[in-house]
């Protein structure tokens, strides 16, 4: 396997392990008590089936995990739990922008896998997870995302530090 497929797997394992600790952080500020707490455990649900599906495809090809996955762990949960405090739409707020962020990533990753037509497991993995970022971006627009507290700063931020995470990832 290319060192190319081996970063891609690691990035993407951790993100979605990373995604795992953002709506356990978001869930135990807010529990069932506020708005839109359903459609996160909806979500949370997808985002553990990804995880686990990146955790079998690096056990099944010997990929090293990212070293900063303890990092990720606190700092997932850290940005669910904070956004949550701000209040239900500073959730959805978070789920919008790192689902954005996360469309253009696995879509560059699509774009690279089917340009080498090499790889058809993970393809149809990235394509079939992508599709349901892009559903969950949606629906956190649809819940009010756009309305949260400082919205552009907040979205910009959460962007920007997973723009970083991606970055460190593929190589720690």
């Amino acid at each position: 396997m290319t060192s190319d497929r081996s970063s891609m797997i690691r990035v993407d394992q951790a993100g979605e392990y990373g995604a795992t600790r953002i709506y356990a952080g978001q869930l135990a500020v807010m529990g069932d008590r506020a708005d839109h707490s359903t459609e996160i455990r909806g979500m949370a649900v997808q985002e553990e089936r990804h995880r686990i599906a990146f955790d079998a495809l690096i056990a099944k090809r010997g990929v090293r995990p990212t070293a900063l996955q303890p990092v990720w762990s606190v700092a997932g949960f850290a940005l669910g739990a904070a956004t949550a405090l701000i209040g239900p739409k500073a959730a959805m707020a978070c789920t919008a922008a790192i689902e954005e962020e996360i469309d253009i990533h696995y879509t560059r990753q699509l774009e690279e896998l089917e340009k080498d037509g090499d790889d058809p497991e993970l393809t149809a993995l990235v394509e079939d997870f992508r599709d349901e970022e892009r559903e969950h971006r949606d629906a956190a627009l649809a819940a009010g995302a756009e309305d949260a507290p400082a919205y552009p700063l907040l979205h910009g931020a959460i962007r920007l530090g997973c723009r970083m995470a991606i970055r460190l990832s593929e190589k720690i």
